[in-house]
């Protein structure tokens, strides 16, 4: 799986783990709705403080976010 649909799947599943909608990962991020569904489509890339970021608020390593690691 290409490295951005695996960043876009484990947000995805992160999110939903905390019950979250798009719209609010989207409002924290300050991005637009269709940006942060691009990211769980693995359309976009993201910046590295972005991916920084991400990782820190749901507790998991950048490596976990990116298919490098299965350990969060």
């Amino acid at each position: 799986m290409e490295k951005l649909e695996e960043l876009g799947k484990r947000l995805r599943e992160l999110r939903k783990e905390r019950g979250l909608l798009q719209r609010q990962m989207a409002e924290m991020l300050h991005i637009t709705d269709v940006h942060y569904r691009r990211i769980e489509a693995g359309k976009v890339n993201i910046p590295t403080l972005t991916l920084c970021f991400l990782a820190d608020y749901y507790g998991v390593s950048t490596d976990y976010l990116l298919g490098r690691s299965e350990e969060r």
